[in-house]
């Protein structure tokens, strides 16, 4: 008989812990091996640059790579982590060691299967969805279409390995061992690198290296955290079954939350769809820009929200409504100091940064880098919104509201595609950069996005801002100015907005002077922070819930 949380005997309250930077650390730990992955992901992309550069297959790469990306975001970080930690953190609180093993059994046979049909369909139907993502191609182009066909055959398994790999790190991130899985997605780069450096000269075609590339980084994620689970005796033993309450709870869970969290995803990937209506080199000027925006991104936002969906479920379930709303204030200062500051670096600074990493040799073209430069400051006008909703969104999937943010998710998506009609359509026809209304309509939605739910959390009542707020904005505003203004000073020091210079230089001299640039504008920061009074221990997160079993 399936044992559920209300079966068990009633449960001593929760303790209170005082903050003691519990939530800064992990968050700590998270970003240092998030970094190093997105470290190791620039040096994949330049390493991409200059085997497949921007070329035809190049394209066709990144749309089969991207399909089961966009569904592992929806599945491994998107709908699946913000349904099943709630419930898991919900089983933990209230329940007993035997039903938190049972639902973990359950969810991990349940899922893998639907996910396993899933694949299966997806590789035998293969033309079908390459027409579905790439209509363009499918109706014009036969060679693109058939490679990106054969290449998704490839690619696309791993979504079940790297899904598989989220249900590992969901339950690892409930025991609050956030290292492991933050240091997982290291070995996806170290893969594809490995595929770049050593199989490519084997193949005709060096994209094909790269697509089975993917599909090892998957199995090897997924190997990779198993040992782990076995250490904290969470180690699942795969049970089909539809009907166990968690697993009909996480299912009913994960519809909506689809919408709500990877509303930037699925908007992404209708840019990518449309983007292979435009000029060659259009889908890889997006994937450049976009990766370069998603490095503040991916390093600080998901790191806050994967520490502080745990630590909400576990206030909610503990009905702690103070620390609730003081964990999501916590959050909303933390991305704010890190975003408004990346967004106006990287807005600056886009260029010089682009040629640095990825102007070298023939295959990437100064015309290939100023496309992507003007993509990349679209991009990084919405990084604020992208970062916020990261944090906002937990602040519904915790509580098990999945229905407000679904809301709030359609009414952006919608928004998004009417603004790639407004956008696209006039900048590709007069100016040729169809693809910059593509990153614009993505960031002007991502605001609407964020501030629809950041409403949404203040009628609610859920959020309740704390003390300060104005101080805290004015002295933030302040030292970004001031470290914008270093930055130009620093830049036309170093000919940085000179593109004929810049691009004469070597990539020593290039890099030297890019982290000259950037250090300096990061100290002004760091300085005139300190002088409006901000302290480290002003950065410590809220009192951490714990679980009358811990």
């Amino acid at each position: 008989m399936n044992q559920t949380p209300s079966n068990n005997p009633p449960q001593p309250p929760a303790k209170k812990v005082k903050a003691d930077g519990g939530l800064l650390r992990s968050s700590g730990v998270v970003s240092l091996f998030t970094m190093l992955s997105r470290v190791l992901g620039l040096a994949r992309d330049i390493i991409f640059a200059r085997v497949i550069g921007a070329e035809a297959l190049a394209d066709v790469f990144f749309v089969a790579f991207k399909i089961p990306n966009f569904f592992r975001r929806l599945f491994a970080e998107g709908a699946f982590a913000q349904a099943f930690v709630p419930v898991l953190g919900e089983y933990r609180q209230n329940g007993s060691q035997a039903a938190l093993k049972e639902l973990i059994n359950r969810v991990f046979g349940t899922l893998g299967m639907a996910l396993l049909l899933l694949t299966l369909v997806i590789v035998i139907a293969s033309p079908f969805f390459a027409a579905l993502f790439a209509p363009k191609w499918y109706l014009n182009d036969p060679f693109k279409f058939n490679a990106t066909a054969e290449m998704l055959r490839i690619t696309f398994p791993y979504l079940l390995f790297i899904s598989m790999t989220g249900v590992a790190g969901g339950i690892l991130n409930s025991y609050d061992r956030f290292a492991v899985p933050a240091f997982t997605p290291v070995l996806l780069n170290m893969s594809l690198i490995a595929a770049a450096l050593i199989a490519a000269p084997w193949f005709d075609q060096p994209t094909y290296a790269l697509a089975w590339g993917v599909f090892a980084a998957g199995a090897i994620q997924f190997c990779f955290q198993l040992p782990f689970l076995a250490r904290i005796h969470m180690l699942p033993v795969p049970v089909v079954d539809w009907h166990h309450p968690g697993v009909k709870k996480i299912l009913k869970l994960m519809g909506p939350a689809i919408f709500g969290v990877s509303v930037s995803q699925i908007n992404l990937m209708l840019d990518t769809m449309l983007a292979t209506f435009l000029p060659t080199g259009s889908v890889s000027w997006l994937y450049y820009s976009d990766r370069l925006s998603e490095l503040p991104l991916g390093v600080f936002a998901v790191a806050i929200a994967t520490v502080i969906l745990p630590n909400l479920s576990r206030h909610h379930a503990a009905s702690s409504v103070e620390a609730y709303s003081q964990t999501l204030d916590w959050a909303l200062r933390m991305v704010l100091l890190i975003a408004i500051p990346a967004a106006a670096a990287l807005m600056l600074l886009a260029e010089p940064i682009l040629a640095t990493l990825f102007l070298y040799g023939e295959v990437m073209t100064p015309r290939d880098m100023s496309m992507a430069t003007l993509s990349l400051r679209a991009y990084s006008l919405g990084l604020v919104a992208f970062m916020l909703i990261k944090v906002l969104a937990p602040g519904f999937f915790a509580r098990q509201d999945m229905r407000t943010p679904v809301r709030i998710g359609v009414i952006a998506m919608v928004s998004n595609m009417a603004l790639n009609l407004i956008l696209v359509i006039p900048l590709h026809f007069y100016w040729q950069v169809g693809h910059v209304g593509l990153a614009l309509a993505t960031s002007l939605s991502a605001f609407l996005n964020a501030l629809l739910l950041f409403l949404a959390l203040r009628s609610k009542a859920i959020y309740l801002p704390g003390t300060a707020w104005m101080h805290f904005m004015v002295t933030l505003l302040l030292a970004v100015t001031l470290m914008v203004v270093t930055l130009v000073w620093l830049g036309g020091q170093f000919d940085a907005f000179d593109a004929s210079l810049w691009q004469q230089l070597d990539w020593w001299q290039r890099s030297s002077s890019v982290a000259c640039i950037c250090l300096g504008g990061f100290a002004v920061y760091m300085a005139i922070l300190g002088v409006g009074g901000m302290r480290l221990s002003d950065l410590k997160g809220p009192a951490k819930a714990t679980t009358s079993g811990d």
